[in-house]
C-alpha cells in the first residue's frame, strides 16, 4: 500500500530540511513567532512593544531610526508601535536635543511597569518553547545563533 499524502509530504519536509539548514532555520524561527505571538497576546503586550520597552530601558532614550535599526523592526511598523505606546502612556517622544529633527524616544514608569510584567512571563514562554532541549542544547544553540549572526562573543 503506498505511503499517505500527509506522510510523504511529511518525510520531505524532514529530508528538504537535513538537506537545507536555511529552510530548517526560517521553519524553526516562524514557530518561534508564532508562539512568542500567542504568548505575547496573553500577556497584553506584543513582541515589538515589548521589545522597544527593553530597549529603552536597558539602553535609555533613543531614536525611532535607533529602535528600528537595532530591533530590525521596519521604521513604519516602529513609528505605529512608538504611537501605541505613547498614546497608552508607556513612552514619551521628545525633541532629540543634539538632533533637532529626531525624537527621542524614553520609557515611562507606566512602561516600565508593563515590561516587568511581561518579562515575568518570559522564563515560561522560553521553557515551553524549548523543551525538547537539554539545557546544554540551548545553550549550544545559543551559541551557534550568536556565531551566524556574527555577534560577538
Amino acid at each position: 500500500m503506498p505511503p499517505r499524502t500527509a506522510d510523504r509530504e511529511a518525510g520531505y519536509f524532514r529530508a528538504l530540511a537535513a538537506e537545507r539548514l536555511d529552510i530548517a532555520l526560517c521553519r524553526a524561527s516562524s514557530l518561534v513567532a508564532r508562539a512568542a505571538e500567542a504568548r505575547a497576546a496573553e500577556s497584553g503586550i506584543g513582541v515589538g512593544p515589548h521589545l522597544v520597552l527593553k530597549m529603552l530601558a536597558e539602553a535609555g532614550p533613543s531614536s525611532q531610526r535607533a529602535l528600528s535599526d537595532q530591533l530590525r523592526i521596519d521604521r513604519s511598523v516602529m513609528v505605529g508601535i512608538c504611537d501605541g505606546l505613547e498614546q497608552a502612556g508607556h513612552v514619551r517622544r521628545e525633541r532629540d536635543a543634539v538632533d533637532r529633527r529626531a525624537y527621542a524616544v524614553t520609557v515611562t514608569e507606566s512602561g516600565r511597569r508593563l515590561l516587568a510584567e511581561a518579562e515575568d512571563t518570559v522564563p515560561a514562554f522560553l521553557d515551553d518553547t524549548f523543551r525538547d532541549l537539554s539545557p546544554a542544547e540551548r545553550e549550544h544553540l545559543s551559541a551557534l545563533l550568536a556565531k551566524v549572526l556574527r555577534l560577538p562573543s
